[in-house]
């Protein structure tokens, strides 16, 4: 522990990231190049207070700057497009958080894929299902969850539909009869209706696959795949990991934290 010159108790910066780098095994989880997993901006001040927010955006920046936190955890980082120019709105975002001294730790597939904490585990147990295996695999881990279940697939949209709402969303379904039963669910958060994870539940004998969001022609496919997919929001699908995180800060080093919402629409 150090003291800020205001003589409020706080930890370094690189101890809260090596507690979540460990946690997270961010050095052996693989990931997209632009993730960049770990800290991505630092700073100078100890950790005072965290904000938690899904998305790196110059809102959840500025929000953080008004809850007097100093360390913002996001799952999206700075660096989705790529080698970027610091122009324009990148560059403002990249200024606030150096001007006001606040650092950033981005967490992304690591963070979907911790047996604890990912985002699919605690989806599940939000909608009352119990995983018993993997999901949505990428080189050697699993992004997803899947579980068996007997539950009418209508109380299963139901569920996520209560949840997404809670979370600024909404949550829809490709086309099901009325009287359909979900015996084989899988989840992916986040853009989880692709190529490849729709294939892996029709390999798998999966019959209801929950995620964030997909491409049109996912809801055209599913019926044909024997599949209904729902929809439940990308954004509020991937809301509970990075509080999960957040709130391990607070258990590990006694940090407070704050929660900023940003829904997307999405």
């Amino acid at each position: 522990m150090t003291t800020t010159p205001a003589g409020v108790t706080g930890v370094p910066l690189e101890q809260i990231a090596r507690e979540l780098d460990t946690l997270l095994r961010t050095a052996d989880t693989p990931d997209y190049k632009t993730a960049l997993n770990g800290v991505q901006v630092g700073n100078r001040a100890p950790i005072v207070k965290i904000a938690a927010a899904v998305d790196c955006s110059r809102h959840t920046i500025e929000q953080t700057i008004a809850a007097g936190a100093n360390l913002l955890v996001v799952h999206h980082g700075l660096f989705w497009g790529g080698l970027q120019t610091l122009t324009g709105p990148h560059l403002e975002r990249v200024r606030l958080l150096i001007d006001h001294d606040v650092a950033l730790y981005s967490a992304h597939l690591p963070l979907d894929a911790h047996e604890r904490i990912g985002n699919s585990r605690l989806l599940a147990a939000e909608l009352g299902l119990v995983p018993d295996g993997g999901f949505a695999k990428h080189e050697h881990i699993y992004c997803g969850v899947r579980g068996r279940s007997e539950l009418p697939t209508a109380t299963l949209l139901e569920r996520c539909q209560t949840f997404s709402a809670g979370h600024g969303g909404t949550a829809i379904a490709s086309a099901m009869s009325p009287n359909r039963q979900t015996k084989h669910w899988a989840i992916c958060s986040g853009a989880g209706a692709g190529h490849s994870t729709i294939a892996e539940a029709v390999a798998l004998g999966v019959d209801t696959l929950i995620v964030g969001e997909g491409p049109h022609w996912s809801a055209v496919d599913a019926p044909e795949k024997g599949l209904v997919i729902i929809y439940a929001g990308h954004y509020a699908t991937e809301t509970l990991g990075v509080r999960a995180l957040a709130d391990h800060v607070t258990t590990s080093f006694g940090i407070p934290w704050s929660w900023i919402s940003a829904p997307t629409g999405l």
